[in-house]
């Protein structure tokens, strides 16, 4: 594992500079490796120990560093220290490196690799709330949820394998003015029997054909506002309306949900907070922070000078609530129920403002937890279209990367032979969406593009995918040669020492991922190892080899392909065995 040689290396540190070996940790990292080209294994910037105040920071920038480096003793496991431009470089035994980093995948801890680093006891752990995907109930699955599903899931995963307790909630859009207009839609055009027949589709026809209607008739909008009146009344026959809406839909989702791979713990909502909305006010007002506009409704002033630049309303002149006002209220609600140490928000960059006046809100109130409240922004998707045109629904995304990658697996002459194709088609076609989702950074918006998503040679999710069923094949095929018996001496050929080198470098892609919660990090960790991958299977072969050289060359593979399979479940991809 990397921490036995950064501790090592720390450790080294610490006796020449007279410092505990662990303020040296975080600041030795794996050096990234570059294509047939030997390099170090580990670095240390020199810069980093002047400005952490271990050396000082004045001098000459190199002298300080050649002469760290003379000082520093090489032994058994560090065998080659030398002095680059600015950092010290770190070479360890070959042997050593390949005993240490294999070594969990002999003993069955191949769940477990990198999740035990020391790098990760900086990390606060604890329990944290994700809530993300939250649609709009009685509409079908949006394609734009496509994004808050994923990246929330991604971030729930990895949160999880770090040792967080996650909680999961999908905060459905299940309350609101649309819903005054979709109920006194469905008094209008709507029809119980198209309703059982095809309940998502029939309702999003209601809802469109009222809101045309709405636009030039004053009575429909009237009745929608009655309708929602009735709704925060509580009037029965309203509510019983709503709770049909609402579970058709929650049903039709989580048959979605599970085709992406996807769960929650909690499926909440806005209705859930509704009547906790008035102690929310109340609070506003005890505090003098609920004001009354020229208009009649009630804002909280945000502006620095109280000068009431910049509100934020949290009630209509009609007394009903909005969007922010039953976000606070769950905020709130959350902390009493889990008492989180951190709750993270997974949505478009567009609501970026809400969330700020949202958090602000709850620090004036006094909650001060909510500087532990985190908004994860992402960019829109443009040009998602299949062969029909404009696409509106998840669904149809979802069978189309199904089918053309069905297509695509027919017409390879690789394609193994197996049970269920369709689903191999489906999880590959899901990584493929995931990949192309991932590869860049979140905020950015991104040119949805159907032929290089699913290319099988590129840096895409067929692309891990296809090496993952290739390292399965081949260790199902050698079954029984990797034996007990490893020696890791025989690894010394470049191409294993880079795969080696290239994962001393996992520990680090999810501590960095867990700061800033991106996932490009470790989508292009798993592209470089399938890369590397590709090589070593021309390069390395274990067929025809002597029997202790293809038990080595296995464990190198097995290792590897563990690795992969692991990164791949934290970005929310099911793993494929043939493909």
């Amino acid at each position: 594992m990397a921490c036995f040689f950064r501790r090592r290396i720390a450790a080294k540190l610490g006796r020449t500079l007279q410092h505990s070996e662990e303020v040296f940790i975080p600041a030795v990292t794996a050096v990234p490796v570059m294509k047939k080209q030997q390099t170090a294994d580990f670095k240390l910037s020199v810069s980093t120990l002047r400005v952490n105040g271990i050396l000082p920071s004045s001098g000459d920038f190199q002298l300080q560093t050649d002469n760290l480096a003379s000082q520093l003793k090489q032994d058994s496991v560090v065998e080659e220290i030398s002095a680059g431009r600015g950092v010290i470089n770190f070479k360890v035994n070959r042997k050593f490196l390949a005993q240490k980093l294999l070594e969990p995948f002999g003993k069955g801890e191949d769940d477990k690799f990198g999740l035990n680093s020391e790098l990760f006891l900086s990390l606060k752990r604890g329990t944290t709330l994700v809530e993300y995907s939250s649609p709009n109930i009685a509409k079908k699955f949006h394609a734009g949820h496509l994004r808050s599903t994923v990246i929330g899931n991604f971030i729930a995963n990895l949160k999880q394998s770090l040792g967080n307790n996650v909680i999961r909630i999908n905060y459905l859009g299940d309350w609101g003015m649309q819903f005054g207009l979709l109920g006194a839609g469905f008094g209008q055009f709507g029809c119980v029997e198209k309703l059982k027949q095809n309940p998502l589709q029939h309702l999003f026809e209601v809802y469109v054909q009222v809101n045309k209607e709405a636009e030039h008739s004053e009575d429909i909008k009237q009745a929608a506002r009655e309708f929602f009146r009735q709704l925060e009344q509580h009037e029965s026959q309203a509510v019983s309306l709503w709770k049909q809406f609402r579970e058709i839909t929650v049903s039709e989702y989580q048959r979605v949900y599970q085709r992406l791979g996807v769960h929650f713990d909690v499926y909440s909502g806005e209705s859930f907070h509704q009547d906790q909305t008035q102690e929310v006010l109340q609070q506003l007002q005890s505090r003098g922070l609920l004001k009354t506009s020229e208009k009649g409704t009630g804002v909280v002033d945000l502006s620095l000078d109280g000068d009431m630049s910049n509100v934020c309303t949290v009630l209509r002149s009609d007394g009903t609530t909005l969007y922010i006002t039953r976000d606070i209220a769950a905020a709130i609600n959350r902390k009493e129920m889990y008492d989180f140490d951190e709750m993270i928000y997974v949505t478009d960059k567009s609501q970026e403002n809400h969330f700020s006046q949202l958090f602000q809100i709850l620090r004036s109130m006094g909650h001060s937890w909510a500087q532990r409240c985190r908004h994860v922004s992402f960019g829109l998707v443009q040009g998602m279209k299949t062969r029909t045109g404009e696409v509106v629904f998840l669904e149809d995304v979802l069978d189309e990367a199904r089918a053309r990658m069905l297509h695509n697996m027919s017409q390879s002459s690789t394609t193994k032979e197996m049970d269920n194709p369709e689903d191999t088609a489906e999880k590959v076609g899901i990584s493929a969406l995931i990949i192309q989702d991932f590869k860049g950074p979140l905020q950015s918006d991104y040119k949805f593009d159907w032929d290089r998503m699913l290319q099988a040679q590129g840096d895409t999710g067929v692309f891990l995918q296809y090496t993952h069923a290739r390292l399965c094949s081949l260790i199902q095929r050698n079954e029984g040669v990797e034996a007990a018996t490893f020696d890791p001496s025989l690894l010394h050929e470049q191409t294993s020492v880079t795969i080696l080198q290239h994962l001393l470098r996992y520990d680090e892609v999810l501590y960095q991922s867990a700061q800033d919660l991106q996932p490009k990090h470790l989508v292009n960790f798993l592209l470089k190892l399938c890369h590397l991958i590709a090589s070593a299977h021309r390069e390395l072969p274990v067929k025809g080899s002597p029997q202790d050289v293809a038990q080595a060359r296995l464990r190198l593979f097995s290792g590897a392909r563990s690795v992969l399979a692991n990164g791949m479940r934290i970005l929310g991809i099911a793993p494929v065995a043939k493909m």
